[in-house]
């Protein structure tokens, strides 16, 4: 049975969940939307998005259509893996909300982890070449390093504020979980 539940919070928690965070994120960080990857995500999305974004128009910067459907993304696959038992002390509504939000951040915060894991090892392999996960990558992290870059400057030509940002974002995750 831990097997299923790891292959399902897998499938639904770490693929789709991010892929429908990262239809949120795009327009947040201004990210290239001609971009192949972004394209791909938009087609992935726009099938939940779009009858949405009927009833629920953007508000400034912000799809709402978008966050909406990340959240009916995540409750369906926190139900998932609550009917397979993966979270026997939720009882109620008011925890099964709580174990969403949970997972949700959880995700968040380990979306971006592992997104300043990759833009760190783009950067050792492959600095200064062009590529569109590379582009993709830089335009999500940028936001979340510009601040620890004003606190915490480059020591003998070396940027530590990614390392100390996925420091940050582990602290952050265990308080989560």
């Amino acid at each position: 049975m831990d097997a299923l539940i790891f292959i399902v919070r897998t499938i639904l928690q770490v693929l789709l969940v991010t892929v429908f965070l990262l239809r949120v994120l795009f327009p947040l960080v201004r990210a290239d939307s001609r971009n192949q990857l972004s394209q791909a995500v938009i087609r992935l999305t726009n099938p939940l998005v779009l009858p949405l974004r009927r009833i629920l128009p953007p508000v400034r910067k912000v799809d709402t259509a978008s966050i909406v459907a990340l959240l009916i993304v995540q409750t369906a696959a926190t139900a998932t893996l609550w009917l397979l038992g993966a979270y026997p002390w939720v009882y109620n509504p008011a925890q099964f909300t709580v174990e969403v939000l949970r997972n949700l951040a959880g995700t968040v915060l380990q979306f971006y982890t592992f997104a300043m894991f990759l833009l760190i090892l783009l950067s050792w392999v492959a600095p200064g070449t062009y590529s569109p996960a590379a582009a993709l990558l830089s335009s999500i992290c940028e936001p979340l390093l510009r601040p620890v870059r004003r606190v915490i400057p480059a020591v003998a030509g070396l940027d530590l504020s990614a390392l100390f940002l996925i420091i940050a974002l582990q602290a952050l995750y265990i308080l989560v979980r």
